[in-house]
């Protein structure tokens, strides 16, 4: 016959789920954001564009998962926005 869980031991495994979860969607959302950077530097306007559809994506499924705040999911696309106006502004 098993022991019994503490509600501690329990409550500490359902953290460590969430907190893999969790790690598992900022990592992608860091991807995204890492791709589109390459691209902007890379002075590709048409796959920055499509870059920043995927990261604005991912960054609102983020959002809405709980993962991210929304003031730093609405702060990184600004910022990422600044980056792609800043670069192809001129053309």
């Amino acid at each position: 016959m098993a022991g019994k869980k503490s509600s501690a031991e329990k409550r500490h495994a359902q953290s460590e789920v969430r907190r893999l979860h969790n790690k598992a969607i900022k990592s992608t959302c860091r991807t995204y954001a890492k791709q589109f950077v390459e691209a902007v530097q890379a002075k590709d306007q048409k796959l920055a564009e499509e870059k920043y559809k995927q990261l604005q994506k991912e960054l609102d499924s983020a959002r809405s998962k709980g993962v991210l705040t929304r003031n730093s999911v609405s702060r990184k696309k600004s910022r990422m926005m600044n980056l792609f106006n800043a670069t192809f502004a001129a053309k």
